[in-house]
């Protein structure tokens, strides 16, 4: 009966004297691995001129609703041309609305509120498209080029309140924050009320500049002493 060929294995192979020798292990390297690599980190003065404005909304709701109103007009419009065409009359709304139009003077009280609420209409969509929106996400400086994000501002003052909390002499805080201001007060119920408010700031001011928010936010704190019962 003969042997099998090929007795080798993975963690070695056997000699004619019984001991076994490892076999040598071939590290391989990926050509393509520095393609992984995420890009360098901006300097500082790249950080200073690259800081970055609002994000802009997709304004999905009043867009829907200009676009639903211009479909129902212009479909109505398009149907009386239509009826027109073939030899039909036109509407008695269009009739009566061109006839409205040549019978009634510019000063009438119903052309002045019309005109008004059209130049209204006009002015809020003007504004809607010249303004980013999302006041309510607070962009974050831009620590790598291809990376941008934003912070809510409730999860902004969620943090400066939970680092309030950690000062001694802290009761209870409340946090508000703005597009360029947060506001805190704060009770505590022993220390100085000075030393409260020093800590505070420091902490506070430490926090929001951890935060790293493109425009970091101006405090403003406020200590008071808890009210006595009876």
């Amino acid at each position: 009966m003969s042997e099998p060929q090929g007795t080798e294995s993975r963690e070695g192979t056997e000699d004619t004297e019984g001991t076994t020798k490892r076999l040598p292990v071939l590290e391989k390297t990926s050509a393509a691995a520095g393609e992984h690599e995420p890009p360098p980190p901006l300097d500082d003065t790249e950080n200073e001129a690259g800081r970055t404005g609002r994000f802009w909304s997709s304004r999905r709701i009043p867009a829907g609703i200009v676009a639903l109103l211009l479909f129902v007009v212009a479909g109505a419009f398009l149907y009386d041309i239509a009826s027109v065409r073939a030899d039909r009359p036109a509407m008695r709304w269009r009739r009566e609305l061109a006839g409205q139009l040549a019978e009634r003077p510019l000063d009438d009280i119903w052309v002045l509120v019309g005109a008004g609420v059209a130049a209204a209409v006009g002015l809020w969509l003007i504004l809607l498209a010249t303004t980013p929106g999302l006041r309510a996400v607070l962009p974050m400086r831009r620590t790598h080029p291809d990376v941008r994000a934003g912070l809510h501002r409730d999860a902004a003052a969620m943090v400066l309140r939970d680092r309030a909390m950690e000062v001694a002499g802290v009761q209870s805080v409340r946090v508000r924050t703005g597009r360029r201001k947060a506001q805190v007060r704060a009770v505590s119920h022993f220390r100085e009320l000075d030393d409260v408010h020093g800590d505070l700031d420091a902490v506070l001011t430490e926090a929001i500049r951890a935060l790293g928010l493109s425009r970091p936010l101006a405090l403003t704190v406020h200590v008071a002493r808890t009210g006595r019962k009876g």
